[in-house]
């Protein structure tokens, strides 16, 4: 079976800096998106690729070279929940079957790798969907209003969310429209406020999401370490 990823990019990655948007950031010779797009274009279960850009955006024609799977919608809204929701609207108004299983991942996320995708694909069929995480490791603490600590947070059955995050794509459109998309963090807290329960699946610390400029370096060692 083939599945249809949604990567939404219309966020500007303000944290990040730079004179672009993060997206298309160079690293290792290459924009942050293009390492993205190859590398779900890479995995043969994937059959279509569907990238959501602001509708200001020059820099995809520009810089990005789409594989033959990938399509553009330039229907980004103001939030990450709102670029998502936007774009899986084009998709299913562009012939997307609402019982498919779509993908989203975040543009940022470059270095994921196949063994965790294909993780992840394997746990379809579960009915509330299916996200990559990674149990916490660090200690928690939680801060006071002076930036103090104001309590030890127990990491006891903590999960860190990764992404691709998986739905059946009516199940998705459903959360979304039900929820204030200003509080959504990520699809699967949207799918929850349904009262439904994802199930978690073992992401890799190696996908991690370019957040800060300081996050470029390790990015570009672990993209050399997978060629």
């Amino acid at each position: 079976m083939k599945y249809t990823v949604l990567i939404p990019a219309a966020g500007n990655g303000s944290r990040f800096g730079g004179e672009r948007p993060k997206q298309y950031a160079l690293l290792a010779g290459k924009p942050v998106l293009q390492h993205t797009l190859d590398a779900l274009a890479a995995n043969a279960r994937i059959g279509r690729i569907a990238v959501v850009l602001s509708p200001q955006d020059r820099d995809f024609d520009a810089l990005i070279r789409p594989g033959a799977q990938t399509v553009a919608y330039r229907v980004g809204g103001a939030s990450r929940a709102e670029t998502v929701a936007n774009g899986l609207n084009a998709l299913l108004a562009d012939g997307l079957d609402e019982n498919e299983v779509l993908l989203v991942h975040d543009a940022a996320r470059c270095c994921l790798p196949q063994s965790a995708l294909n993780r992840l694909l394997d746990a379809a069929g579960h009915p509330d969907g299916a996200i990559l995480a990674v149990p916490v490791a660090d200690t928690l603490k939680r801060a006071d209003n002076g930036g103090a600590v104001a309590a030890t947070v127990c990491r006891d059955g903590l999960w860190q969310a990764q992404t691709p995050q998986l739905f059946q794509a009516a199940l998705l459109r459903r959360a979304l429209a039900a929820a204030d998309l200003s509080q959504v963090t990520d699809e699967a807290s949207a799918v929850e406020m349904l009262g439904r329960r994802p199930l978690l699946v073992e992401g890799d610390s190696r996908n991690l999401k370019l957040t800060r400029p300081a996050d470029a370096a390790l990015a570009a060692w672990l993209l050399a370490q997978n060629g």
